[in-house]
């Protein structure tokens, strides 16, 4: 990992926030999947403790789309700053945006390990429920 001495090069930043815009695309479609998922046991299931559960998973996922909207956002307004240095013929981001860029690495390995915990949760309910 680089240290906020070193100057990231915008080719790396730029690569960086495509794989980050994979990843959260890949989670937007996951969580219609398990949308879909829910929808099927709202129809199966009566039970007053099994529908709390479903509305749980349900604000669980609503919460994590948003937060997927915000990252997505962040990666675009980075994404323009690097446009805006390139034109300018600078190479390398300042030592505030590659403090900015490794903060947010840090928020993307922090959701990542969030969304984790939250499929294993959500699969073992599956499990019971499906």
């Amino acid at each position: 990992m680089k240290t906020i001495n070193e100057v990231l090069s915008n080719e790396d930043l730029h690569f960086e926030h495509k794989q980050w815009h994979s990843e959260l695309a890949f989670w937007e479609d996951e969580l219609k999947s398990f949308k879909n998922r829910l929808s099927e046991l709202i129809n199966r299931w009566t039970n007053k403790e099994v529908l709390a559960q479903l509305e749980h998973y349900q604000n669980e996922f609503i919460l994590h789309e948003g937060i997927i909207d915000k990252l997505q956002e962040t990666i675009e307004k980075h994404e323009t700053r690097i446009a805006g240095q390139s034109k300018t013929g600078q190479e390398s981001m300042d030592t505030v945006l590659t403090k900015k860029h490794l903060e947010f690495r840090n928020q993307m390995e922090t959701q990542r390990q969030i969304y984790a915990d939250l499929k294993k949760e959500f699969f073992k309910f599956l499990s019971k429920y499906m």
